[in-house]
């Protein structure tokens, strides 16, 4: 086994495509080469930053460049097309993309919405920190799923 093939055996997001792991919400998009979900709750936190995604490749993908041109022009246009339904649903002013990639090895694009009233502090990676910001548990993550996957399928 290699060290590539070992490491999705173990990885989180490979667990959670396998069904290991379950995330409120379930999948908000799937298809042969992409997972879209909502960002868990973090560890001791009871709520999550709502409108939170990750867009995670279905293949193990460590880093940027391990993506195909497929798996990356499949991301680039799920994170166009989720910014306008957080916009539409969700009533987000802008909508953040980026990867880290420091903390678990497989490809993961966070697309995070900057909700109206959020102070410039606040803007950027530091987004969801906002204690104003709309925060929910799991019945209020499956809702606003269920919403994304309705503006999705309309769009």
């Amino acid at each position: 086994m290699t060290a590539l093939q070992q490491s999705a055996t173990e990885c989180f997001i490979c667990r959670k495509h396998r069904g290991e792991v379950t995330i409120p919400g379930g999948a908000i998009y799937e298809d042969a080469l992409l997972y879209v979900g909502h960002a868990q709750i973090r560890e001791g936190q009871a709520t999550a930053y709502m409108g939170y995604l990750m867009i995670e490749p279905k293949r193990h993908a460590p880093r940027l460049f391990d993506l195909t041109n497929e798996e990356a022009q499949a991301s680039g246009l799920m994170i166009a097309r989720l910014s306008r339904a957080l916009r539409d649903s969700e009533r987000a002013e802008h909508v953040y993309a980026f990867v880290i990639g420091d903390g678990v090895l497989h490809v993961h694009f966070h697309v995070v919405p900057r909700y109206p009233g959020a102070p410039r502090e606040f803007w950027g990676v530091h987004v969801d920190e906002w204690p104003d910001a709309p925060h929910g548990g799991p019945d209020e993550m499956a809702a606003l799923c269920d919403r994304l996957r309705r503006q999705l399928a309309s769009n």
